[in-house]
């Protein structure tokens, strides 16, 4: 079959007319302001983060993304007023490794975090750092490890509450070494932190931007770092991992939208997000949080949050906790 020239052009014009929407859509996406909607307080690693992405999204679209901070119920309150936000991508959601943990740790959340929240763009990893006091005898891991077992009830561990990162780097910890550690919850690293300097607790896993700044003093003794790799922060540190194949807990932190926002928003964010992480600048920005930058697609950081949710209910489960 052959068409005239007249013909062809109909067709282009029609195939253009059909697909202008959709691109309409994806050219002028941000047309208005947006919120990026953060499950915890302001000041924090993860509040600070949120704004340097932010400040980087606003300069790059020429659009305000406002962070709005929405604290309470372990990211849960955040997380369901994206869920239920239209699917525009002018709602969006910090997404941490609480959000992987919640699935198991409560028996009725009223959404499916894999299921509603679309995954848009990793952003950062950082890693803990396990500390004891000066005066504790241990040094290293492998001392720490034995003096735990020939000392059955002697040390307790502190963290941010059930289900935070600093529980669960040291349920792993417990799981994949067998110590007994007893739980001494607080309502944050901070408070954590001053017992154990108090000698009120034995050992905390704590982020490295937070504690490095005791260590340096002298005041508090880094035994590893929880990460896959050594801390640039503190490379003089090494990994549990080195003492306990296999270990690693690092905190994450990325960008989730409401399910069934269009592809075209949700790929224009993961290029925005992804060039911010390779500029020089915001590059050294989270640095100087101790974190790592995590430029990854929307489908890479979807699998990375399925696997995490896998992997922490298992630790959730040893651990035999539920949400309070």
């Amino acid at each position: 079959m052959q068409f005239s020239r007249r013909g062809f052009l109909r067709l282009t014009a029609s195939a253009a007319l059909t697909f202008a929407p959709r691109i309409a859509r994806a050219q002028t996406y941000p047309t208005r302001q947006v919120r990026l909607i953060v499950g915890y307080a302001p000041g924090g690693t993860t509040d600070i983060a949120a704004r340097l992405m932010g400040q980087w999204l606003s300069e790059h679209f020429s659009q305000q993304f406002v962070i709005e901070n929405r604290p309470g119920a372990a990211t849960n309150i955040a997380t369901e007023a994206v869920v239920r936000a239209p699917p525009d991508g002018y709602t969006l959601l910090t997404v941490t490794v609480t959000n992987a943990t919640n699935a198991t740790l409560y028996d009725k959340l009223r959404f499916n975090f894999i299921r509603d929240i679309a995954p848009v763009a990793g952003i950062m990893r950082f890693p803990l750092v396990m500390q004891v006091n000066p005066s504790f005898p241990a040094k290293t891991v492998t001392e720490f490890i034995a003096y735990a077992r020939s000392n059955p009830g002697k040390v307790s561990y502190g963290s941010g509450g059930v289900g935070s990162s600093l529980y669960l780097a040291s349920e792993l910890f417990k799981m994949m070494t067998g110590v007994e550690m007893m739980h001494v919850p607080y309502r944050g690293g901070a408070p954590a932190m001053t017992d154990l300097m108090g000698g009120q607790i034995q050992v905390l896993f704590n982020p490295v931007p937070e504690s490095i700044e005791h260590i340096k003093a002298g005041k508090l003794r880094a035994l590893a770092v929880t990460g896959e790799t050594r801390s640039d922060a503190l490379p003089d540190i090494p990994t549990v991992g080195d003492f306990v194949p296999g270990y690693e807990a690092s905190a994450l932190q990325g960008m989730g939208a409401p399910a069934n926002t269009p592809e075209e928003t949700i790929g224009k964010l993961n290029e925005a997000v992804n060039l911010g992480l390779a500029d020089p600048k915001l590059k050294t920005r989270f640095a100087d949080l101790g974190a790592t930058v995590f430029p990854v697609s929307p489908a890479a950081f979807g699998k990375f949050m399925a696997d995490e949710t896998d992997k922490w209910g298992k630790v959730i489960k040893f651990s035999g906790a539920k949400a309070e």
